[in-house]
């Protein structure tokens, strides 16, 4: 009897590493944080109705709010650039994508001309033309300049909803997330980049950062590779419309390894970031202003070494759950050495070869007396001067004293998303007090970082003052 049950025992099949892994990331989603109970939502209908009538209240201000220019004068395309991009615009929606990619442009660039598709990045454009054909379908006829010079503003309302998906997202609150959204709104260094008008690369691509974003906590939170590729496909959107991206591309990978430093590893973070990095990397090539600069920029070469360590690190984790520790963990640590000596002597060797260079931007914003000293054409330039203090508080105005409380709010109650935004805030403050033009990219982490400190600090007080008041009356 004991034999057969040991047999009987031993007869289970065990399950493989697929499987386990699975289980791994189904444990890792029940792990994400949630709101404390006093901070549960009510779901009843009315309030459901109530949230997204304030939501739609919001995105009407952003529009509405960016028309000023159009309202008092008249519906223009503003300064050289805006109007370069709308004749290119309407050149894609009466020829076609294909032909746009292949136009020789011989009235720029004066006289050598000018190749088009790879010289600029088409996401604005493509964004016009679609709305474009899309009116046209429905038999709707709205001139395409009118289309241009409404498309930032309009794309400003889906900052709004970004800003309010992402900051519920990370709070669990759609409270902060309301406040967030009307921030996003009215910021002025927002605004200034998406008025009616002004028919700029920034008009979309800070949506589509802000979305990006989004969707790369979501896809933390879920370890869903459905996320994950919506997130990818969102980041390409970014490639395709501004040179920005490098600003997602490094700040990713940071997290990345920033929560595997922190002890935070899960498979949730691996499934999210090697579908990101995989299809995002082989999309963004697809652009043909980028091209293979995605492999030969230095400024993209972190999100290669990470993919690489993510990998290593899932395997030694897998590894270390059916071999010795001490042997495993000797066998570990000389081959992570060995790991970053080979990656530091490559990069260095591509680097003084001339095949990896940097840029000069970049290498301004790492080291801000770069260009002042060996390119003085970038330093002349007046958005890339460095931003005073002055600069700060006219364009984010209240959001300056409350960003820092939302980034105390997030210290004390740890959890992956809220890691996240501490990274982007951190980072976004550093490079924006480094070049002014980079305050458009600090002014969305400040109005989540805000409103999630107001909201806190209202929550906090609202009940004893409401106990107080109820207890007078």
């Amino acid at each position: 009897m004991k034999t057969s049950k040991v047999k009987k025992a031993n007869s289970v099949p065990k399950p493989s590493s697929i499987q386990t892994f699975l289980a791994e990331a189904k444990a890792d989603k029940s792990e994400v944080k949630v709101a404390d109970e006093d901070e549960d939502e009510d779901l009843s209908g009315i309030s459901t109705v109530l949230k997204y009538g304030i939501l739609g209240l919001i995105c009407l201000l952003a529009f509405s709010i960016r028309l000023f220019a159009v309202v008092r004068y008249e519906s223009v395309i503003h300064e050289f650039d805006p109007y370069f991009n709308f004749r290119t615009t309407k050149y894609l929606s009466h020829e076609g994508f294909l032909e746009f990619l292949n136009w020789f442009d011989d009235r720029g660039w004066y006289p050598l001309g000018r190749t088009i598709g790879g010289t600029i990045y088409p996401g604005l454009m493509l964004s016009a033309a679609v709305v474009d054909w899309i009116v046209k379908a429905i038999n709707f006829n709205i001139n395409i300049r009118h289309i241009c010079v409404f498309l930032a503003p309009l794309f400003s309302t889906f900052a709004a909803v970004s800003s309010f998906l992402l900051t519920t997202e990370v709070t669990k609150r759609s409270s902060a997330g309301l406040l967030a959204a009307a921030f996003t709104a009215v910021v002025p260094s927002y605004i200034s980049r998406s008025v009616g008008g002004s028919y700029d690369n920034e008009g979309v691509a800070i949506f589509a950062l802000i979305f990006t974003f989004y969707l790369w906590v979501k896809s933390v939170h879920t370890g869903s590779m459905k996320w994950s590729c919506y997130c990818a496909l969102s980041y390409y959107y970014m490639v395709a419309a501004w040179g920005g991206y490098v600003f997602i591309i490094n700040i990713i990978p940071i997290y990345v390894l920033v929560m595997i430093v922190g002890g935070r590893w899960s498979s949730r973070l691996y499934i999210a970031y090697s579908i990101f990095y995989t299809l995002g990397s082989l999309m963004a090539m697809t652009v043909p202003f980028v091209g293979f600069n995605v492999v030969q920029q230095a400024e993209c070469a972190g999100s290669h070494g990470v993919f690489i360590v993510v990998q290593i690190y899932a395997l030694l984790s897998h590894l270390f759950k059916i071999i010795n520790g001490k042997t495993l963990r000797r066998l570990a640590t000389t081959f992570a050495m060995f790991c970053i000596i080979a990656v530091a002597t490559i990069l260095v060797s591509l680097q003084l070869m001339g095949k990896l260079q940097w840029a000069g931007r970049s290498l301004t914003l790492l080291d801000p007396t770069y260009a002042s000293k060996y390119i003085p054409i970038i330093a002349s330039v007046s958005e890339h001067q460095p931003t005073t203090w002055t600069s700060f508080f006219f364009d984010l105005h209240l959001l300056v004293p409350l960003a820092p409380v939302g980034l105390f709010f997030l210290f004390s109650n740890v959890s992956d998303g809220g890691i996240f935004l501490i990274l982007y805030g951190t980072l976004s403050w550093y490079f924006a007090g480094v070049m002014v033009r980079l305050m458009l990219t600090l002014a969305p982490i400040a109005c989540i970082l805000a409103a999630i400190g107001l909201s806190n600090v209202i929550t906090k007080f609202d009940k004893p003052i409401a106990a107080k008041i109820h207890a007078i009356g």
